[in-house]
């Protein structure tokens, strides 16, 4: 593997004992994947679980087509360790079926510098790919990556991206939520704690940077909807290095803020710092509303001072990417699109967030723990 900071998460490079070196073609054709079951739980996406139940069903009416995946994730940890469990559950379910072999990739260094980063994994595009790798599915780290993702497609190979939309790449499809419409659900969310008839300043813990157009959308879909009902947005630039300095700033926002703050609301995973800034103020009955799903935020949710959460599906990125990429090879890639078009818009596919009430969240934590999804 490129550089020691990544390492694989699971290797499926031999064929799986289910479809040994003598077996005929026909037996291989009959041997259909098999999804791993997940419990019942009010949290499971049932609209997107169907849409995966088609996809496979119209997999195995095909014929078995052996492909090589590889899997490239930003990190194997944190936010990305769900990620890893669903694509490492994907892989194996195709494995067995005698369709796929491939590994899932990332990196181990958490403190490693994001530039460094993004050039292994441009070069680690170009080694998978000169490896054999068929299709890929990629966590990417920034525009930097597009070139590789483009020459890999110019030789054939689909590459479907996962988390982050490189909007100048030429990508078959992204899975993960679409920031404008995940940003305005969040902002719905706080809109029924406010006070109605009176006017009042929201705090948003966001993105105003375009440097990340992710963060920007996020931002903008719940300062969009807050402004509709009359709410004045005070949009607070994350100081994402420095938690001391960030709820400083945000303190004199809030005492500045004319008309006074009556909710407050952030949009990524240290969403958490909006209770700090509360307290900092000594106003810890304004409501506030979380995005991710940090060990932080969810000890605020049992104690009431986050009343709610919007977790991104990492669980369902990472599973979806192997069965789309091997979608496209097994029955085309308009076929692909076909069956995904309930939660596709263009070529992105909407995982939608959870939106997760405080009362909830260990309740949210033991669905997180059954399909082994816990960051």
């Amino acid at each position: 593997m490129i550089g020691r900071n990544w390492a694989a998460a699971i290797g499926l490079m031999l064929m799986t004992a289910a479809c040994g070196e003598s077996d005929t073609d026909e037996a291989r054709a009959a041997t259909p994947i098999k999804r791993t079951p997940l419990p019942q739980n009010e949290f499971v996406p049932v609209k997107i679980e169907a849409t995966i139940d088609k996809l496979v069903a119209e997999i195995n009416k095909s014929s078995v087509q052996t492909m090589q995946i590889a899997v490239l994730l930003k990190s194997l940890n944190d936010f990305f360790a769900p990620v890893a469990t669903g694509a490492n559950r994907a892989m194996g379910e195709l494995g067995v079926s005698g369709r796929v072999t491939g590994n899932v990739l990332g990196s181990t260094n958490a403190s490693a510098d994001q530039e460094q980063l993004m050039k292994l994994q441009t070069e680690q595009i170009k080694q998978v790919v000169e490896e054999g790798a068929e299709g890929i599915a990629i966590t990417p780290f920034g525009e930097g990556n597009a070139a590789a993702i483009d020459e890999a497609v110019a030789k054939g190979i689909p590459v479907v991206e996962l988390d982050t939309d490189l909007a100048s790449s030429k990508r078959a499809i992204y899975v993960g939520i679409l920031s404008g419409s995940a940003g305005a659900a969040a902002g719905k969310t706080l809109l029924r704690m406010l006070p109605e008839g009176r006017p009042g300043t929201v705090l948003i813990h966001g993105w105003a940077d375009p440097s990340w157009a992710d963060g920007v959308k996020r931002t903008q879909g719940a300062r969009d909807v807050l402004e509709e009902a009359g709410y004045e947005v005070v949009v607070h630039q994350s100081i994402y290095d420095d938690e001391a300095r960030d709820v400083e700033v945000m303190k004199g926002e809030i005492e500045d803020a004319d008309p006074p703050v009556v909710g407050l609301m952030g949009m990524f995973s240290d969403s958490y710092r909006c209770v700090l800034a509360a307290d900092a103020v000594d106003a810890p009955e304004l409501p506030v509303v979380a995005f991710d799903f940090a060990p932080q935020t969810a000890d605020y949710m049992r104690q009431g001072r986050i009343k709610a959460t919007h977790v991104q599906r990492q669980y369902y990125e990472g599973y979806l990417g192997p069965y789309i990429v091997y979608g496209i090879k097994s029955i085309g890639l308009d076929a692909t699109k076909e069956i995904l078009a309930p939660q596709l818009e263009e070529d992105q596919f909407d995982l939608g967030v959870d939106v997760v009430p405080s009362a909830k969240v260990d309740a949210y934590i033991d669905f997180l723990d059954d399909i082994g999804a816990e960051q």
